[in-house]
């Protein structure tokens, strides 16, 4: 936080210019902490609900620690699409992080608080792992009950009729497909509730890493389908967390 604002502020407070809701006002707005590289937002949670969650590639192992520095005094953190190294390097500030390998998905939560509503993921291949794995780990951090069911493409799609029963409960269902991306639609085809699609990069050369399934999610003739972008796991993670909670 910009300790001069702040400092300002409490003047204004105390010579009555400025009201107490105001100044809270304020203060949401200017609380980040600049640490040259990157300014820091300690008021997002304030502001959306959640804390800031670190987007790790393009910047060093230790860029990425001195950020989960910042972060991490609350005794939460998120950080996304990770390496090795970098998880490393905030395991040394913070001993209890996890790290989700097939993801890079890195996850500290000092207390465990009960989750609640349905998120049901849905992937198409074996193949979709790692962006399966960053919605549900996401979902789950934010504190919503979410479960994954793998392997439910259109090329047997008799698989995915046999969790019709969990598809019926769901407050939210994203959906996970690379190649041509056809699951959304059929999913919210049979489905009551919101549907998150997210394309993966996964397929052969004219699926343009990604892009095939994009666009024919985009395309979708069934109502209902919200698309996030190609292999944008957190993305829809997040965004399910959300209408999951506004469920309850």
């Amino acid at each position: 936080m910009d300790n001069e604002l702040l400092r300002e502020t409490l003047k204004s407070i105390e010579k009555g210019e400025l009201s107490v809701d105001n100044a809270f006002a304020n203060l949401k707005k200017m609380a980040f902490s600049d640490i040259g590289f990157a300014k820091i937002d300690h008021g997002r949670a304030y502001r959306t609900g959640h804390d800031e969650v670190i987007f790790c590639p393009g910047k060093t192992p230790d860029q990425v620690r001195k950020i989960a520095i910042e972060l991490g005094t609350c005794g939460k953190l998120l950080a996304t699409k990770a390496t090795m190294e970098q998880y490393k390097a905030i395991k040394e500030e913070f001993e209890e992080v996890i790290y989700y390998k097939s993801s890079g998905t890195i996850t500290l939560k000092a207390e465990e608080t009960e989750n609640t509503g349905s998120v049901l993921i849905l992937s198409a291949g074996t193949s979709d792992q790692a962006i399966a794995e960053e919605a549900i780990v996401t979902a789950d951090f934010l504190g919503s009950e979410s479960k994954l069911v793998a392997d439910v493409g259109v090329a047997g799609i008799h698989r995915l009729f046999s969790h019709q029963e969990e598809i019926d409960k769901a407050n939210v269902i994203i959906v996970i497909a690379g190649m041509e991306g056809a699951l959304a639609s059929v999913v919210a085809g049979i489905s009551t509730v919101p549907v998150i699609a997210v394309p993966t990069s996964v397929g052969y050369g004219a699926s343009f890493n990604g892009l095939a399934a994009l666009l024919t999610m985009m395309n979708s003739c069934a109502p209902g389908v919200a698309v996030v972008n190609i292999d944008n796991g957190f993305g829809a993670g997040y965004l399910a967390h959300i209408i999951n909670s506004g469920s309850n």
